[in-house]
């Protein structure tokens, strides 16, 4: 048996005829750059998140940079992110010129460390980016009341982290993405929600930060004027094609991520008492929709060659922290200042998951596990 570690090609085979479909009246309207499908997609995946205005653009990682500017993020700002993700979250503050200010994390979730985040406030700190980190909601009841009590803007990146949600009350629950000034996503094609290449969106509940997105996107551009330039913006549109695919696939996303949720319950029960192994903690009150099932495992370099061997994929998500990543060597970190998040790129392995993953896939998975750890 082969276990791939995603699986890209079962589940775009699946929407293949709605894809063409899709594409082909976007080919026939010829409205490639802003058109209808985009309009349209914008209004579904705001409305599915609970928020009023959605702005496409081309990436997650356009989606962070020009939210921050939106916020008014400026050179000499600092913006406080974790230092367990991908580094695109650091990226969007250096390309604003602000200077990133890293946080570890919580050993249990591998979200933003509460404590250490209030301890490295300071006076130039403008901006929280809270990650939603493999589809796990971060605490952001907390992280809000941590943002007004300093008056810092909030920005969440839920690239990884469609359709979860965080209960608000006993019968209510709110999706990630809309707690904060502006929530963050990406719709590169391993994500829970994926495109046919680069794409991206930014929801929020504010018209001015909506207003201002629309032309910090569009080169400055805004109403029907197509040659006045208001400020000085950027080309980062979301085509038309990808937004069409886009709104064909969100009508399937809560079935998607509930079938990731069922294959994570089979994992975490059948490995639950497996010595050496980890699994994922998700918190009260809180709804993970697994864009990845990641455990710690201390033998994990051998784990993951043995598992090779049985044609069963695995991913290391993430080799190293961002304070160890070469491109921010000038911030003059060095190792053993963030121990939590060293420890887990040293233990981390994450296990095949995707929509199309069986329980029997599953079981033979931890079956080898639990020989090659034995």
């Amino acid at each position: 048996m082969t276990v791939s570690f995603i699986d890209i090609k079962t589940h775009n085979k699946l929407m293949r005829k709605n894809a063409i479909n899709a594409f082909a009246k976007v080919f026939d309207r010829g409205d490639f750059i802003l058109g209808e499908e985009v309009e349209l997609f914008e209004k579904d995946f705001a409305g599915y998140c609970g928020a009023r205005f959605g702005v496409g653009v081309n990436s997650g990682t356009d989606a962070l940079f020009l939210g921050l500017l939106s916020l008014g993020i400026k050179p000499s700002d600092e913006v406080i992110c974790p230092v367990f993700t991908y580094i695109a979250t650091a990226l969007s503050i250096s390309y604003t010129g602000a200077k990133p200010v890293f946080v570890d994390i919580d050993k249990r979730t591998f979200n933003i460390n509460l404590a250490e985040l209030q301890r490295k406030i300071t006076k130039r700190t403008k901006a929280i980016i809270a990650v939603h980190l493999y589809g796990n909601p971060a605490p952001m009841p907390e992280i809000m009341r941590i943002a007004k009590k300093y008056k810092l803007k909030v920005i969440e990146d839920a690239a990884q982290s469609h359709g979860a949600r965080i209960r608000i009350k006993s019968n209510k629950w709110q999706k990630v993405g809309t707690f904060g000034d502006i929530g963050c996503f990406s719709f590169y094609p391993t994500k829970n929600l994926s495109g046919c290449g680069d794409a991206g969106l930014i929801v929020s509940n504010s018209k001015a930060i909506f207003e201002r997105l629309l032309m910090l996107r569009d080169q400055g551009r805004r109403g029907s004027n197509r040659f006045t330039h208001y400020i000085r913006g950027y080309n980062s549109r979301l085509d038309s094609l990808q937004a069409a695919i886009l709104r064909q696939k969100l009508k399937h996303l809560n079935i998607w991520n509930a079938a990731r949720q069922r294959m994570a319950g089979l994992y975490s029960k059948l490995l639950k008492n497996v010595p050496g192994i980890e699994c994922p903690h998700q918190e009260n009150n809180h709804k993970h929709v697994f864009h990845l099932y990641p455990i710690l495992v201390k033998r994990r370099d051998f784990l993951q060659r043995q598992l090779r061997g049985y044609n069963i994929q695995t991913g290391i998500v993430y080799h190293r922290p961002l304070h160890l990543q070469p491109a921010y060597n000038d911030l003059r970190y060095k190792r053993g200042d963030f121990p939590v998040s060293e420890n887990v790129c040293r233990h981390i392995l994450c296990l095949p998951m995707h929509p199309a993953l069986t329980a029997k896939q599953v079981k033979f998975v931890t079956e080898c596990i639990k020989k090659i750890l034995k």
